[in-house]
């Protein structure tokens, strides 16, 4: 128990960090804004209670938040994301439903299942987020090009951080 708290703690500073000194910090054309952070979120256990995942993507929003001074919009996002969390995990459960020892990673339940998962939550925050840091229907093409190109970038990062991080089964 105490072991998986420092692991999440570490991937969380280590998620913060990667956010705030090099994502941020691209040179990228405007319409790229590529989230390494909801990763942390998504990794959370399954069977956390509701209220406890609420208060951590809040605070986990809102670190971002004070270094990319963006005034509690990702910690919004992050709020909607982790509430989101729960249906999203009661619609792709698997037949037999969810066991123990499963964790919503691409090494524990496939690439499939987190394709999904991951695909959902993550256009949900971006939707939500560049919803309310544009504020305006007038320039709806444009937010909705920035929507999808930052939402394929960051699932891109995403999906090769957990590559890179699987655990190879020992045959």
């Amino acid at each position: 128990m105490i072991i998986d708290f420092f692991y999440q703690l570490i991937r969380f500073v280590v998620l913060v960090l990667i956010q705030v000194l090099i994502l941020n910090n691209l040179l990228l054309p405007g319409v790229f804004n590529p989230y390494i952070y909801p990763l942390f979120l998504l990794l959370l256990p399954i069977r956390m209670p509701i209220w406890l995942l609420l208060l951590v993507g809040f605070v986990a929003g809102l670190t971002i938040d004070l270094f990319s001074n963006t005034m509690g919009m990702h910690a919004a996002a992050s709020v909607l994301l982790c509430f989101m969390r729960p249906q999203v995990l009661k619609l792709i459960e698997p037949s037999g439903g969810y066991e123990q020892t499963d964790k919503p990673s691409l090494s524990h339940m496939g690439f499939r299942w987190f394709a999904t998962y991951a695909s959902i939550l993550v256009v949900i925050h971006h939707l939500f987020f560049f919803f309310i840091e544009t504020l305006e229907f007038g320039q709806f093409g444009f937010m909705l090009l920035k929507i999808l190109l930052s939402t394929s970038l960051s699932l891109l990062i995403i999906f090769l951080t957990e590559f890179f991080f699987i655990r190879r089964k020992s045959r």
